[in-house]
Protein backbone atom coordinates (compact mmCIF):
# COMPACT_ATOMS: atom_id res chain seq x y z
CA UNK A 1 0.00 0.00 0.00
CA UNK A 2 1.29 3.52 -0.62
CA UNK A 3 1.79 6.29 2.14
CA UNK A 4 -1.16 7.82 1.54
CA UNK A 5 -3.22 4.54 1.64
CA UNK A 6 -1.36 3.83 4.93
CA UNK A 7 -2.54 7.25 6.37
CA UNK A 8 -6.07 6.83 5.56
CA UNK A 9 -6.24 3.09 7.68
CA UNK A 10 -5.01 5.43 10.06
CA UNK A 11 -7.55 8.09 9.91
CA UNK A 12 -10.75 5.64 9.23
CA UNK A 13 -12.63 5.01 12.73
CA UNK A 14 -13.35 1.41 11.91
CA UNK A 15 -9.35 0.61 9.85
CA UNK A 16 -6.94 -2.01 11.44
CA UNK A 17 -3.65 -1.65 10.45
CA UNK A 18 -1.45 -5.08 10.54
CA UNK A 19 1.98 -4.90 12.85
CA UNK A 20 3.51 -5.22 9.03
CA UNK A 21 1.73 -1.78 8.11
CA UNK A 22 2.72 0.13 10.99
CA UNK A 23 6.41 -0.44 10.57
CA UNK A 24 6.37 0.39 6.56
CA UNK A 25 4.60 3.69 7.25
CA UNK A 26 6.90 4.31 9.71
CA UNK A 27 10.12 3.65 7.72
CA UNK A 28 8.01 5.11 4.59
CA UNK A 29 6.96 8.71 6.72
CA UNK A 30 10.48 8.64 8.48
CA UNK A 31 13.02 7.86 5.39
CA UNK A 32 12.18 11.13 3.49
CA UNK A 33 12.37 13.41 7.10
CA UNK A 34 15.97 11.61 8.04
CA UNK A 35 17.41 12.48 4.47
CA UNK A 36 16.40 16.12 5.09
CA UNK A 37 17.93 16.15 8.51
CA UNK A 38 21.10 14.80 7.21
CA UNK A 39 21.04 17.68 4.37
CA UNK A 40 20.77 19.82 7.42
CA UNK A 41 23.56 18.96 9.24
CA UNK A 42 26.09 18.10 6.48
CA UNK A 43 24.85 22.00 5.72
CA UNK A 44 26.55 23.00 9.30
CA UNK A 45 29.34 20.51 8.65
CA UNK A 46 30.18 22.36 5.24
CA UNK A 47 29.75 25.77 7.20
CA UNK A 48 31.84 24.75 9.66
CA UNK A 49 34.42 23.45 7.38
CA UNK A 50 33.99 26.66 5.07
CA UNK A 51 35.16 28.51 8.21
CA UNK A 52 37.77 26.35 9.50
CA UNK A 53 39.76 26.69 6.76
CA UNK A 54 40.09 30.33 6.75
CA UNK A 55 41.05 30.48 10.61
CA UNK A 56 40.42 28.36 13.74
CA UNK A 57 39.34 32.24 15.70
CA UNK A 58 36.53 32.17 12.85
CA UNK A 59 35.24 28.75 13.47
CA UNK A 60 35.53 29.39 17.41
CA UNK A 61 33.35 33.01 16.47
CA UNK A 62 30.33 30.89 15.59
CA UNK A 63 31.07 28.20 17.88
CA UNK A 64 30.73 30.59 21.00
CA UNK A 65 26.83 31.73 19.87
CA UNK A 66 26.04 28.19 18.53
CA UNK A 67 24.28 27.74 21.40
CA UNK A 68 22.74 31.11 21.96
CA UNK A 69 21.18 30.17 18.42
CA UNK A 70 19.99 27.00 19.49
CA UNK A 71 17.98 28.89 22.25
CA UNK A 72 16.56 31.34 19.76
CA UNK A 73 15.94 28.29 17.51
CA UNK A 74 14.18 26.28 19.76
CA UNK A 75 11.76 29.01 20.74
CA UNK A 76 10.80 29.66 17.62
CA UNK A 77 10.45 25.62 16.97
CA UNK A 78 8.66 25.26 20.09
CA UNK A 79 6.10 28.45 18.53
CA UNK A 80 5.00 26.13 15.43
CA UNK A 81 4.92 23.00 17.46
CA UNK A 82 1.94 24.37 19.29
CA UNK A 83 0.41 24.80 15.85
CA UNK A 84 1.43 22.04 14.26
CA UNK A 85 0.45 19.38 16.88
CA UNK A 86 -3.18 20.70 16.15
CA UNK A 87 -2.84 20.34 12.29
CA UNK A 88 -2.44 16.41 13.28
CA UNK A 89 -5.03 16.35 15.07
CA UNK A 90 -7.55 17.53 13.11
CA UNK A 91 -6.60 15.94 10.19
CA UNK A 92 -6.79 12.87 11.85
CA UNK A 93 -10.02 13.58 12.65
CA UNK A 94 -10.73 14.34 9.31
CA UNK A 95 -11.18 17.77 9.72
CA UNK A 96 -9.19 19.54 7.61
CA UNK A 97 -10.89 22.46 7.22
CA UNK A 98 -10.04 23.49 11.06
CA UNK A 99 -6.35 22.37 10.19
CA UNK A 100 -6.26 24.69 7.68
CA UNK A 101 -7.47 27.64 9.45
CA UNK A 102 -5.10 26.90 12.58
CA UNK A 103 -2.49 27.29 9.74
CA UNK A 104 -3.40 30.91 8.98
CA UNK A 105 -3.67 31.57 12.72
CA UNK A 106 -0.38 30.29 13.21
CA UNK A 107 1.31 32.13 10.98
CA UNK A 108 -0.36 35.33 11.19
CA UNK A 109 0.89 35.26 15.25
CA UNK A 110 3.71 33.48 14.54
CA UNK A 111 4.97 36.59 12.32
CA UNK A 112 4.66 38.77 15.69
CA UNK A 113 6.51 36.42 17.76
CA UNK A 114 9.64 36.17 15.64
CA UNK A 115 9.83 39.95 14.95
CA UNK A 116 9.91 40.00 18.71
CA UNK A 117 12.49 37.48 19.15
CA UNK A 118 14.27 39.49 16.57
CA UNK A 119 14.67 42.73 18.52
CA UNK A 120 15.43 40.46 21.42
CA UNK A 121 18.32 39.32 19.63
CA UNK A 122 19.51 42.56 18.10
CA UNK A 123 19.74 44.06 21.61
CA UNK A 124 21.52 41.07 22.80
CA UNK A 125 24.42 40.47 20.05
CA UNK A 126 26.90 43.60 21.18
CA UNK A 127 27.16 41.90 24.68
CA UNK A 128 26.83 38.30 24.06
CA UNK A 129 30.28 37.25 23.13
CA UNK A 130 31.36 39.02 26.30
CA UNK A 131 29.16 37.58 28.71
CA UNK A 132 30.17 34.36 27.45
CA UNK A 133 34.09 35.23 27.82
CA UNK A 134 35.63 34.94 24.94
CA UNK A 135 38.67 36.71 23.64
CA UNK A 136 38.82 40.15 23.03
CA UNK A 137 39.55 39.25 18.93
CA UNK A 138 36.76 37.30 18.30
CA UNK A 139 34.00 39.30 19.69
CA UNK A 140 33.52 41.71 17.07
CA UNK A 141 33.02 38.21 14.72
CA UNK A 142 30.91 36.66 16.81
CA UNK A 143 28.39 39.46 17.00
CA UNK A 144 28.14 40.34 13.67
CA UNK A 145 26.86 37.06 12.71
CA UNK A 146 24.35 36.84 15.72
CA UNK A 147 23.19 39.63 14.72
CA UNK A 148 22.68 38.61 11.40
CA UNK A 149 20.92 35.58 12.65
CA UNK A 150 18.35 37.58 14.68
CA UNK A 151 17.36 39.33 11.53
CA UNK A 152 16.62 35.88 10.09
CA UNK A 153 14.42 34.73 12.70
CA UNK A 154 10.99 35.41 11.09
CA UNK A 155 11.82 33.60 8.02
CA UNK A 156 12.86 30.56 10.29
CA UNK A 157 9.44 31.15 11.84
CA UNK A 158 7.29 31.10 9.36
CA UNK A 159 9.26 28.07 7.53
CA UNK A 160 8.83 26.40 10.75
CA UNK A 161 5.10 26.75 11.07
CA UNK A 162 4.40 25.44 6.99
CA UNK A 163 6.97 22.63 7.45
CA UNK A 164 5.64 21.28 10.51
CA UNK A 165 2.03 21.82 9.03
CA UNK A 166 3.14 19.86 5.95
CA UNK A 167 4.91 17.10 8.15
CA UNK A 168 1.88 16.72 10.69
CA UNK A 169 -0.65 16.50 7.78
CA UNK A 170 1.17 13.53 6.60
CA UNK A 171 2.86 15.10 3.70
CA UNK A 172 7.08 14.92 4.98
CA UNK A 173 8.50 14.20 1.08
CA UNK A 174 7.95 17.81 0.47
CA UNK A 175 9.30 19.53 3.19
CA UNK A 176 12.44 17.08 3.33
CA UNK A 177 12.99 17.71 -0.55
CA UNK A 178 13.01 21.51 -0.20
CA UNK A 179 15.08 21.24 3.11
CA UNK A 180 17.60 19.27 1.17
CA UNK A 181 17.60 21.53 -1.78
CA UNK A 182 18.02 24.51 1.38
CA UNK A 183 21.37 22.88 1.40
CA UNK A 184 22.40 22.71 -1.66
CA UNK A 185 21.19 26.90 -1.88
CA UNK A 186 23.30 27.27 1.66
CA UNK A 187 26.25 25.72 0.18
CA UNK A 188 26.25 28.04 -2.98
CA UNK A 189 25.62 31.59 -0.99
CA UNK A 190 27.47 30.65 1.68
CA UNK A 191 30.45 30.07 -1.15
CA UNK A 192 29.92 33.04 -2.84
CA UNK A 193 29.42 35.30 0.24
CA UNK A 194 32.64 33.49 2.51
CA UNK A 195 35.06 33.62 -0.61
CA UNK A 196 33.83 35.51 -3.21
CA UNK A 197 32.95 38.54 -1.36
CA UNK A 198 35.52 37.93 1.24
CA UNK A 199 32.73 38.17 4.32
CA UNK A 200 34.55 35.73 6.67
CA UNK A 201 31.37 34.79 9.40
CA UNK A 202 28.94 37.46 7.93
CA UNK A 203 29.13 35.72 4.91
CA UNK A 204 28.15 32.70 6.58
CA UNK A 205 25.03 34.01 8.24
CA UNK A 206 24.32 35.98 4.93
CA UNK A 207 24.58 32.72 3.05
CA UNK A 208 22.24 31.29 5.43
CA UNK A 209 19.75 33.43 5.54
CA UNK A 210 19.22 33.96 1.58
CA UNK A 211 19.08 30.12 1.87
CA UNK A 212 16.08 30.24 4.37
CA UNK A 213 14.65 33.17 2.66
CA UNK A 214 13.89 30.98 -0.41
CA UNK A 215 13.02 27.83 1.24
CA UNK A 216 10.31 29.80 3.05
CA UNK A 217 8.65 30.99 -0.03
CA UNK A 218 8.60 27.57 -1.75
CA UNK A 219 7.23 26.20 1.26
CA UNK A 220 4.30 28.58 1.83
CA UNK A 221 3.46 28.85 -1.96
CA UNK A 222 3.58 24.75 -1.91
CA UNK A 223 1.21 24.58 1.09
CA UNK A 224 -0.67 27.25 -0.26
CA UNK A 225 -1.75 26.54 -3.65
CA UNK A 226 -0.78 22.79 -4.32
CA UNK A 227 -0.52 20.75 -1.06
CA UNK A 228 -3.71 18.36 -1.04
CA UNK A 229 -5.39 18.58 2.04
CA UNK A 230 -3.32 21.91 3.27
CA UNK A 231 -4.21 24.11 0.23
CA UNK A 232 -5.78 27.33 1.28
CA UNK A 233 -8.10 27.44 -2.70
CA UNK A 234 -10.33 24.82 -0.65
CA UNK A 235 -11.19 27.44 1.34
CA UNK A 236 -13.83 30.49 0.46
CA UNK A 237 -13.03 32.88 3.48
CA UNK A 238 -9.46 33.20 4.23
CA UNK A 239 -9.26 34.85 7.93
CA UNK A 240 -5.82 34.52 9.88
CA UNK A 241 -7.07 36.23 13.06
CA UNK A 242 -5.60 34.40 16.33
CA UNK A 243 -8.93 32.68 17.70
CA UNK A 244 -8.40 32.16 21.72
CA UNK A 245 -9.10 28.36 21.72
CA UNK A 246 -6.05 27.71 19.26
CA UNK A 247 -3.82 30.30 20.95
CA UNK A 248 -4.65 28.42 24.45
CA UNK A 249 -4.04 24.68 22.84
CA UNK A 250 -0.58 25.73 21.52
CA UNK A 251 0.36 27.82 24.22
CA UNK A 252 -0.53 24.07 26.16
CA UNK A 253 2.23 22.56 24.12
CA UNK A 254 4.29 25.37 22.74
CA UNK A 255 4.93 26.90 26.03
CA UNK A 256 5.98 24.39 28.41
CA UNK A 257 8.18 23.39 25.33
CA UNK A 258 9.42 26.73 24.63
CA UNK A 259 10.57 26.88 28.46
CA UNK A 260 12.16 23.71 28.17
CA UNK A 261 14.83 24.41 25.58
CA UNK A 262 14.99 28.25 26.62
CA UNK A 263 16.28 26.80 29.80
CA UNK A 264 18.42 24.34 28.63
CA UNK A 265 20.07 25.88 25.88
CA UNK A 266 20.55 28.32 29.07
CA UNK A 267 22.27 25.62 30.44
CA UNK A 268 24.43 24.99 26.91
CA UNK A 269 25.34 28.73 27.32
CA UNK A 270 26.36 28.45 31.17
CA UNK A 271 28.62 25.53 29.02
CA UNK A 272 29.96 27.45 26.57
CA UNK A 273 31.21 30.25 29.23
CA UNK A 274 33.40 26.96 30.86
CA UNK A 275 35.04 25.85 27.80
CA UNK A 276 35.66 29.17 26.55
CA UNK A 277 38.54 30.42 28.80
CA UNK A 278 39.84 26.77 28.05
CA UNK A 279 40.95 28.49 24.68
CA UNK A 280 40.21 28.13 20.82
CA UNK A 281 41.24 25.00 20.23
CA UNK A 282 38.61 23.15 22.80
CA UNK A 283 35.66 26.09 21.73
CA UNK A 284 36.85 25.21 17.93
CA UNK A 285 37.13 20.86 18.62
CA UNK A 286 33.83 21.23 20.65
CA UNK A 287 32.02 23.35 17.86
CA UNK A 288 33.33 20.85 15.32
CA UNK A 289 32.47 17.60 17.66
CA UNK A 290 29.13 18.76 17.73
CA UNK A 291 28.33 19.45 13.78
CA UNK A 292 29.99 15.60 13.54
CA UNK A 293 27.74 14.20 16.57
CA UNK A 294 24.74 15.78 14.93
CA UNK A 295 24.98 12.83 11.61
CA UNK A 296 24.42 10.64 14.18
CA UNK A 297 21.46 11.92 15.93
CA UNK A 298 19.62 13.21 12.40
CA UNK A 299 18.34 10.29 12.06
CA UNK A 300 16.67 10.14 15.58
CA UNK A 301 15.13 13.42 14.82
CA UNK A 302 13.82 11.86 11.09
CA UNK A 303 11.99 9.46 13.22
CA UNK A 304 10.97 11.43 15.76
CA UNK A 305 9.12 13.58 13.46
CA UNK A 306 7.23 10.67 11.97
CA UNK A 307 6.13 9.96 15.99
CA UNK A 308 4.25 13.41 15.92
CA UNK A 309 2.50 12.77 12.87
CA UNK A 310 1.38 9.21 13.32
CA UNK A 311 0.78 9.58 17.67
CA UNK A 312 -0.98 12.78 16.68
CA UNK A 313 -3.21 11.73 13.63
CA UNK A 314 -3.91 8.21 16.02
CA UNK A 315 -4.65 10.43 18.56
CA UNK A 316 -6.98 12.54 16.61
CA UNK A 317 -8.68 9.35 15.15
CA UNK A 318 -9.47 8.30 18.50
CA UNK A 319 -7.71 5.73 18.00
CA UNK A 320 -5.30 4.50 21.22
CA UNK A 321 -4.26 1.21 20.81
CA UNK A 322 -2.59 2.38 17.18
CA UNK A 323 -1.25 5.53 19.35
CA UNK A 324 0.56 3.00 21.13
CA UNK A 325 2.01 0.91 18.71
CA UNK A 326 3.36 3.64 16.69
CA UNK A 327 5.02 5.05 20.05
CA UNK A 328 6.99 1.86 20.65
CA UNK A 329 7.67 1.37 17.25
CA UNK A 330 8.97 4.57 16.61
CA UNK A 331 11.11 4.54 19.76
CA UNK A 332 12.91 1.38 19.18
CA UNK A 333 13.84 1.95 15.58
CA UNK A 334 15.35 5.35 16.68
CA UNK A 335 17.70 3.87 19.57
CA UNK A 336 18.75 0.60 16.88
CA UNK A 337 19.66 3.24 14.22
CA UNK A 338 21.67 5.54 16.56
CA UNK A 339 23.33 2.80 18.31
CA UNK A 340 24.78 1.89 14.88
CA UNK A 341 25.44 5.33 14.25
CA UNK A 342 27.57 5.46 17.39
CA UNK A 343 29.33 2.72 15.97
CA UNK A 344 30.43 4.86 12.44
CA UNK A 345 31.17 7.78 14.54
CA UNK A 346 33.56 5.90 16.88
CA UNK A 347 35.46 4.23 13.83
CA UNK A 348 35.52 7.51 11.78
CA UNK A 349 35.63 10.25 14.36
CA UNK A 350 39.32 11.06 12.74
CA UNK A 351 38.07 11.34 9.25
CA UNK A 352 35.08 13.38 9.50
CA UNK A 353 36.70 16.09 11.45
CA UNK A 354 39.26 15.86 9.05
CA UNK A 355 37.18 17.22 6.46
CA UNK A 356 36.22 19.84 8.44
CA UNK A 357 39.37 21.68 9.77
CA UNK A 358 43.22 20.49 8.82
CA UNK A 359 44.47 21.14 12.79
CA UNK A 360 46.00 18.39 14.29
CA UNK A 361 45.45 19.24 17.76
CA UNK A 362 41.72 20.31 17.00
CA UNK A 363 41.34 16.71 15.51
CA UNK A 364 42.88 14.97 18.24
CA UNK A 365 40.91 16.61 20.74
CA UNK A 366 37.93 16.33 18.70
CA UNK A 367 38.34 12.31 18.27
CA UNK A 368 38.44 11.95 21.77
CA UNK A 369 35.31 13.80 22.81
CA UNK A 370 33.29 12.21 20.08
CA UNK A 371 34.47 8.58 21.54
CA UNK A 372 33.28 9.20 24.54
CA UNK A 373 29.80 10.83 22.76
CA UNK A 374 29.22 7.42 20.73
CA UNK A 375 28.09 5.51 24.13
CA UNK A 376 25.44 7.62 24.25
CA UNK A 377 23.71 7.79 21.41
CA UNK A 378 20.69 4.85 21.89
CA UNK A 379 19.87 6.80 25.03
CA UNK A 380 19.73 10.34 23.20
CA UNK A 381 17.25 8.30 20.44
CA UNK A 382 14.87 7.39 23.41
CA UNK A 383 15.09 11.31 24.52
CA UNK A 384 14.61 12.61 21.16
CA UNK A 385 11.76 10.14 20.01
CA UNK A 386 9.72 9.70 23.27
CA UNK A 387 9.65 13.86 23.88
CA UNK A 388 8.15 13.72 20.38
CA UNK A 389 5.79 11.27 20.96
CA UNK A 390 4.59 13.36 23.89
CA UNK A 391 4.43 16.48 21.55
CA UNK A 392 2.07 14.51 19.54
CA UNK A 393 -0.17 13.98 21.75
CA UNK A 394 -0.06 17.05 23.42
CA UNK A 395 1.33 16.27 26.46
CA UNK A 396 5.05 18.07 26.91
CA UNK A 397 4.72 19.81 30.40
CA UNK A 398 6.23 17.01 32.50
CA UNK A 399 8.61 15.67 29.94
CA UNK A 400 9.55 19.55 29.48
CA UNK A 401 10.47 19.25 33.33
CA UNK A 402 12.31 15.91 32.84
CA UNK A 403 14.28 17.57 30.38
CA UNK A 404 15.39 21.05 32.39
CA UNK A 405 16.17 18.81 35.64
CA UNK A 406 17.97 16.06 33.84
CA UNK A 407 20.35 18.82 32.23
CA UNK A 408 20.80 21.01 35.36
CA UNK A 409 20.68 18.30 37.85
CA UNK A 410 23.13 15.92 36.25
CA UNK A 411 24.93 17.53 32.74
CA UNK A 412 25.92 21.27 34.33
CA UNK A 413 26.82 19.61 38.00
CA UNK A 414 28.93 17.27 36.50
CA UNK A 415 30.51 19.68 33.80
CA UNK A 416 30.87 22.23 37.02
CA UNK A 417 32.70 19.27 38.79
CA UNK A 418 35.10 17.31 35.73
CA UNK A 419 36.12 20.21 33.43
CA UNK A 420 38.64 21.75 35.82
CA UNK A 421 40.68 18.38 36.22
CA UNK A 422 39.70 16.78 32.60
CA UNK A 423 38.82 19.75 30.74
CA UNK A 424 36.70 19.78 27.55
CA UNK A 425 36.77 15.95 28.05
CA UNK A 426 35.29 16.25 31.25
CA UNK A 427 32.36 18.36 29.47
CA UNK A 428 31.70 15.75 27.13
CA UNK A 429 32.04 12.69 29.62
CA UNK A 430 29.45 14.69 31.46
CA UNK A 431 27.29 14.85 28.22
CA UNK A 432 27.19 11.22 27.98
CA UNK A 433 26.21 10.47 31.51
CA UNK A 434 23.07 13.02 30.90
CA UNK A 435 22.08 11.75 27.85
CA UNK A 436 22.05 7.88 29.28
CA UNK A 437 20.16 9.23 32.54
CA UNK A 438 17.96 11.38 30.42
CA UNK A 439 17.12 8.52 27.85
CA UNK A 440 16.56 5.99 30.76
CA UNK A 441 13.56 8.39 32.45
CA UNK A 442 12.33 9.32 29.28
CA UNK A 443 11.71 5.49 28.67
CA UNK A 444 10.37 4.92 32.13
CA UNK A 445 7.65 7.77 31.19
CA UNK A 446 6.58 6.42 28.35
CA UNK A 447 6.46 3.09 29.57
CA UNK A 448 3.50 4.55 32.59
CA UNK A 449 1.54 6.46 30.14
CA UNK A 450 0.84 3.89 27.27
CA UNK A 451 -0.36 1.16 29.13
Amino acid sequence: MTKDELLELVRDKNGEMTLRQKFHLTVLLSMPAIVAQFSFILMQVIDASMLGHLSTDEAAAVGLVSTTIWLFGGLASAFASGFSVQVAHRVGAGDNATARSVIRQGLFSGFIYACLLSLIGLCLSPYLPHWLGASEHICDMATEYFAIFACAIPLIVCNNIAAGSLRCSGNIKTPSMLMVAMCFLDIIFNYLFIFVCNLGTAGAAYGTAVAYFITMVCMLYYMVMHDKILNFKQDTMLDFRPRRRVLIKASRVGIPIGLERGVMCTAQVAISAIIAPLGTVAIAANTFAINVESLCYMPGHGIAEAATTLVGQSKGAMKPHLMRSFAWICMLMGMGIMAFMGVIMWLYAPQMLSVITPDKAVIALGTEILRIEAWAEPGFAAAIVAMSIFVGLGKTLVPSLMNLASIWGVRVTLTLLLAPTMGLRGVWIAMAIELCFRGFIFIVRLFTKLK
